[in-house]
């Protein structure tokens, strides 16, 4: 934590490490989720299906290589942030801020009642898993995963290393033995050839499709919420997504066409745990090691999203968006406040619900927040034309990543309203309700002072010491790294 008798953040994160990080955010519970919500929302066609799992990658891409400009030219953690107030102004931090601290919690708690599914589902053969045991295992797993994120930066590092090398060789597995079967097998040809040419879902279907395929995707965020801890930012961000993505797009195809292969799409859709199903149908032996692999992979992803979320907290405590206290350091340079409280939230949030009613919320709650930071972007490109940036994306990547963030949030209002729209709408403006009294009017309460003295001195905590101070350096300077 002390560097020159500093406390701050530290740049420990190299390439490697970099894409490590990203497959480990990127493949998690998306993969083992949204098969069965995209050829839901696809009517059961199986070439839309497929073209949706590429237009995901190509959107994933471009909406990645913008927020790439982001993280090289502010270089810190919590970067969207930072140029949104620098762009927009605090008011939309604080909204995008609000919108993290109910998001982020709500796909942690139901990726991690996914994961205690897969967990748990062996012991009870033939029949459901009771909710509490369920629900109880969640809880342990997320302090688990709070305990580990608060020991800093090294040992989440180590974990994601391990945890990146099972799930790939698990994706691997499913995409081979697919394609094997494939070629030797003539019924499953057959049946996947026999689920072509089914009906074309509606035009308010298609973006609800396109939300389940981008969940497989959401993750891409991650460099740039830690760009403060990455080595040599301005090269390393676009190097990993230019690695890892187009990877996980590779592996992603694959994996749903070896589905497809030996499940039918009513099948698919039918199914809690699809790689299960298909593991019963292909390889039953295999069942504890698929379930291993998947089980590690939605946990590495929990990870990431607990680790980066952690410094977007931090990055608003320092931007005054948040009490202080968030963006103390412990002695492993953590934010441990911003972990706990993320973990609290996640807690809270463990209760039954429609996980793709709540997948489809995070995407469109999501979509608004990408538009919104592409603004910021394309607007700090005309205020500040002579800002130095290290790596600079064609301007029709981000028109393109904005237009098709607002074809995502507009379709469905035009083409078929629903009620959580109306919810979502009163959510946002509850946001700047809450930014006017206690941002903007400066309300305070005078206990909290108390409060942060107290929980300073439990969880052994410190303000940085001039935080971040190279980032002024980095941006002013017109050195590339």
């Amino acid at each position: 934590m002390d560097i020159g008798n500093k406390t701050q953040i530290q740049r420990v994160i190299g390439y490697f490490h970099g894409v490590t990080f990203l497959l480990s955010s990127i493949i998690g519970a998306g993969i083992f989720i949204a098969p069965k919500g995209v050829l839901k929302y696809s009517s059961l066609n199986v070439e839309v299906t497929l073209s949706i799992w590429v237009a995901c990658a190509m959107v994933a891409m471009t909406a990645a290589l913008t927020y790439a400009e982001v993280g090289t030219t502010f270089p810190r953690s919590g970067a969207q942030f930072y140029i949104l107030k620098r762009s927009l102004g605090a008011p939309f931090v604080f909204f995008c801020l609000w919108i993290e601290l109910f998001m982020i919690p709500a796909g942690i708690a139901g990726r991690t009642l996914l994961l205690t599914e897969y967990v748990i589902q062996p012991f009870y053969d033939g029949c459901s898993a009771p909710a509490l045991p369920k629900k109880c295992l969640a809880l342990a797993i997320l302090w688990s995963l709070g305990i580990l994120s608060v020991q800093g930066v090294n040992k989440v590092t180590w974990f994601q290393t391990i945890s990146m090398m099972m799930k790939v060789t698990v994706l691997c597995l499913i995409a081979l033995s697919g394609a094997v079967l494939l070629v030797l097998r003539k019924d499953n040809s057959i049946r996947l050839r026999d689920a072509f040419g089914s009906d074309l879902p509606n035009v308010s279907q298609i973006p609800e499709a396109l939300f389940q395929g981008l969940y497989a995707y959401s993750g891409w965020q991650i460099l740039i919420s830690i760009a403060g801890e990455l080595k040599n930012p301005a090269k390393n961000i676009p190097k990993c997504l230019f690695t890892a993505l187009p990877l996980v797009a590779i592996l992603y195809l694959l994996v749903n066409i070896s589905y497809l292969t030996v499940l039918t799409p009513k099948e698919i859709i039918t199914s809690d745990a699809v790689a299960m199903t298909w593991t019963d149908r292909v390889i039953p032996s295999c069942q504890w090691i698929i379930s291993v692999g998947v089980s590690t992979s939605v946990l590495s992803g929990l990870l990431s999203t607990i680790f980066s979320a952690s410094r977007l907290c931090y990055c608003a405590s320092l931007e005054g968006q948040m009490p202080l206290l968030f963006s103390m350091l412990n002695n492993h340079s953590s934010p441990a406040l911003s972990v706990i409280q993320i973990i609290i939230f996640a807690s809270i949030m463990i209760i039954p619900s429609d996980l793709l009613r709540l997948i489809n919320l995070i995407g469109y709650i999501q979509s608004i927040q990408v538009g919104l930071i592409v603004i910021g972007l394309i607007k700090m490109r005309y205020q500040e034309p002579d800002l130095p940036r290290p790596f600079k994306v064609h301007l029709s990547f981000a028109f393109g990543t904005l237009i098709t963030s607002f074809l995502l949030v507009l379709t469905p209002i035009i083409q078929s309203p629903k009620i959580y729209h109306i919810y979502i709408l009163f959510f946002i403006l509850a946001g700047f309700l809450l930014y006017m009294v206690f941002v903007h009017c400066k309300f305070y309460f005078g206990w909290l002072d108390k409060v942060t003295c107290y929980l300073q001195l439990l969880l052994n905590v410190a303000p940085p010491d001039g935080p971040e101070e190279y980032v002024s350096e980095e941006i002013t300077s017109k050195k590339v790294f």
